[in-house]
């Protein structure tokens, strides 16, 4: 009954969306800086890039029987959704990357688009979220925090071949080089290992077959740091330095909002933090039979939403991307002077050695098989077939 409520709801929020105030004041986005009365026309193609995750509705049912909508409840997975896809636009097309509307894009950005549509065989689908939530303690329709969001993200990359990202999720506030840098030069998977899992996962990983995965060199990292800056609201000695993180060229924004009302925040003026919102209902949309997605309704086309930093619960997760491995280590860098020499109170800690008292760190792999979480083959029956196929081919 919920669920329903919401199934025919558009928007939660009014049409009405406030436009930038005319200030002197930079804005910052993503680790841009913007001038409002110099040129408003930039800092709006800048948001319109982003790509915009929203409710959707007569999307196929999850897990066969489950809900056809996530209205109501998968904010924070739209929102992780969106701070993941901005990190594969940085990776495939960079950051200064802008999209038009009806301007033909690249085949990149497609792909990248398809790996998040409404459908089972998506990688970071509603579908596989929700269901590899189900292996972190969420149930499906139940509300994620940002932490269990960022938890999800770096199981569902194990199995992202062609993205081939590293997903590290800092524990306790902190946030160790030593493990970063184990984990972005691990060693390739064998190609024998390699071989006789992808048949299982080719559906999830959203068809997208393709040897990145297993080259030699930096894997680029995606960094998510979850915090609790205050207890029941923002404690204001982290403001400077929450707000220091949106000026990093390696900044993806932060996960956050208001209990059970995540918002995907990409910038700030002022102290006003600028987000996307994810609180709109629209239809499922498919890919075309040539691969491209009609992605009208994937970008914002108006004025982001603004809030005020006093406003914002304590529970947030940052989100940095490294392409190679000097952009880490400026990420660090920056780190060092902006945020940790500056602050009495840190937000969180960068430490050089795994801490000794830690289980050791183990870099994560993808497993044989999975047993709980994201349905990543079809069916059981799909599989039997497989091997079946597999038999013939080796006799």
């Amino acid at each position: 009954s919920v669920l329903s409520r919401y199934e025919n709801q558009i928007t939660i929020l009014s049409d009405y969306l406030e436009e930038f105030p005319e200030t002197d004041e930079p804005v910052w986005i993503l680790g841009r800086q913007h001038h409002l009365k110099a040129d408003k026309s930039k800092l709006l193609l800048d948001v319109s890039a982003r790509l915009w995750f929203t409710y959707r509705r007569k999307f196929s049912p999850i897990g066969g029987t489950g809900p056809s909508s996530d209205a109501g409840w998968g904010c924070m997975l739209r929102c992780g959704q969106m701070m993941l896809a901005q990190a594969l636009i940085c990776r495939h097309l960079g950051r200064d990357w802008q999209w038009e509307k009806h301007k033909k894009q690249p085949e990149e950005y497609h792909r990248i688009l398809r790996c998040f549509l409404d459908r089972k065989d998506c990688c970071y689908s509603i579908h596989q979220m929700a269901q590899m939530g189900v292996g972190e303690g969420k149930s499906i329709g139940e509300w994620f925090g940002p932490n269990t969001v960022a938890q999800v993200l770096k199981k569902l990359a194990l199995f992202d071949e062609w993205n081939s990202l590293a997903v590290y999720v800092s524990m306790d506030n902190t946030v160790v080089i030593e493990d970063i840098k184990k984990m972005c030069w691990s060693p390739p998977q064998s190609s024998s290992a390699a071989h006789s899992s992808t048949h299982l996962h080719r559906s999830a990983l959203g068809r997208n077959k393709n040897t990145a995965g297993f080259c030699a060199g930096w894997k680029p990292l995606l960094l998510i740091i979850p915090l609790r800056l205050g207890i029941n609201h923002i404690n204001p000695v982290y403001i400077d330095a929450f707000k220091e993180c949106f000026k990093m060229p390696q900044s993806l924004g932060a996960l956050g909002g208001k209990p059970n009302n995540a918002y995907y925040f990409i910038g700030f003026l002022g102290n006003e933090l600028i987000y996307l919102d994810p609180h709109t209902t629209q239809s499922f949309v498919d890919s075309e039979e040539n691969g491209t997605v009609d992605d009208q309704s994937f970008h914002c086309q108006q004025a982001p939403h603004r809030m005020k930093i006093m406003n914002l619960d304590p529970s947030v997760a940052l989100g940095f991307f490294c392409k190679e491995e000097c952009d880490f280590d400026n990420w660090c860098s920056l780190v060092q002077k902006e945020i940790l020499k500056q602050q009495s109170l840190r937000m969180f800690e960068l430490v050089q050695k795994h801490p000794p008292h830690w289980p050791p760190f183990i870099p994560p792999t993808k497993p044989e098989v999975t047993t709980t979480g994201a349905e990543l083959i079809e069916s059981t029956d799909k599989l039997f077939e497989l091997e079946e196929e597999f038999e013939i081919l080796s006799v």
